[in-house]
């Protein structure tokens, strides 16, 4: 098999993404060689789109955006033809760590230092996305998807891997009382999780009623709230912190109609990053409890660490995932099982084709549709 002419939907600036003509080589022996065939916009997509950076992570050359992802094997590699076959619809992992640090060794290869991510811009050259009509990937990396589970639910199971390890790492067990802060696509994910970890209990909120309420109807909480949009009276970090505390008040008085002294939550999932809501978790979290940082806000904030340490109410950092996608894939081929909602409604918006890319992309960006709908995740099938 001789190299092949393929697109790809490659940013060059702010807004400026283009839809070019790369060439791809055979896999290599290790290696499966996937059309892609659909792929989720996530935040730091959009972040690069919008900005050309993510944080302070600055785009140096360019680069082909996408990651959440699914596909079908054109090609496999000659160490691997025996697992893999053409016509397999497998999830793609695209994450690819060094597998040899401490860090790898322990099953935290999330955070390896030499982590290689397709559409992050932190490793130089970087490692190009999935918004290409075919990549060549690690086989080891590759999951193939059973009869029924859909492309999109494949491209979803990354945004989902996020909310496992997140579940993972607050380490909790049935019965409990949880927040989750967000209830866009990753809010919703850990919500879905918090079901099948039979949390007795699922509280969501976001500033979007629409989102909320489509928590509450399609099973992923048992309880929304639509948090009112308030400012501070001034710039002061008092005049923020009060914000943040009645903001926790109307969540706990939510939670239990009416005494708050009593409705903490046992653990609350940040999913937003805003600094308001990272405040408002610490307040609204149980002595004991956890608050797990899940959003990637910005990256300097003032948060009342004292409020945290002297209720010994942990702050836990979640980034990514590790070992989640055959756990994720067990769980979406056995739903009546495991008790997953149906995380395919997730998915709101579809386009099709390279042509589609730069007006998903816009979609992407907006609360609600020109029809009033909530815009959760823009999906984009080829």
């Amino acid at each position: 098999m001789s190299d092949i002419n393929i697109q790809a939907s490659v940013l060059h600036g702010v807004r400026d993404l283009r839809t070019e003509t790369r060439s791809i080589t055979t896999p290599g022996p290790d290696e499966l060689q996937i059309s892609v065939k659909s792929t989720g916009i996530c935040g730091s997509d959009q972040h690069y789109f919008n900005h050309f950076r993510n944080g302070d992570i600055l785009v140096r050359e360019p680069l082909a955006l996408g990651h959440e992802s699914s596909g079908v094997v054109e090609a496999v590699g000659s160490n691997v033809a025996g697992s893999f076959k053409p016509g397999d619809r497998v999830a793609i992992e695209v994450g690819v760590a060094c597998d040899k640090c401490s860090l790898c060794q322990a099953g935290r290869y999330n955070i390896c230092r030499e982590m290689q991510f397709r559409s992050s811009a932190k490793s130089f050259p970087h490692f190009q996305g999935t918004l290409q009509s075919r990549i060549n990937h690690p086989a080891k990396l590759c999951y193939k998807l059973s009869n029924s589970v859909s492309l999109d639910e494949g491209a979803l199971l990354e945004p989902l891997s996020v909310a496992i390890h997140a579940v993972r790492r607050a380490r909790t067990k049935p019965g409990l009382n949880v927040l989750v802060l967000g209830a866009g696509a990753v809010g919703l994910l850990t919500a879905a999780m918090l079901r099948v970890e039979k949390a007795a209990k699922i509280t969501i909120a976001d500033i979007e009623g629409r989102r909320v309420n489509f928590a509450t109807q399609n099973g992923f909480a048992d309880v929304g709230i639509a948090v009112p949009r308030t400012r501070p009276k001034t710039d002061a970090i008092e005049d923020r912190l009060a914000i943040a505390q009645e903001t926790a008040k109307v969540l706990t008085q939510s939670n239990s109609g009416g005494d708050s002294s009593d409705t903490l939550f046992d653990v609350v999932f940040e999913c937003t990053g805003v600094e308001a809501c990272v405040q408002a978790s610490i307040y609204a979290t149980k002595p004991g409890g956890a608050v797990m940082l899940i959003g990637m806000g910005t990256p300097i904030q003032t948060l009342p660490v004292s409020a945290a340490a002297l209720r010994e109410v942990d702050l836990v950092g979640v980034f990514r995932y590790a070992r989640t996608y055959e756990y994720g894939l067990e769980l979406l081929a056995d739903r009546e099982k495991s008790g997953l909602p149906d995380i395919s409604k997730i998915a709101t918006h579809r386009f099709t084709g390279f042509g589609s890319v730069v007006d998903a992309f816009k979609m992407a960006a907006t609360p609600v549709d020109d029809h009033g709908n909530p815009v959760l995740k823009v999906v984009i099938e080829f």
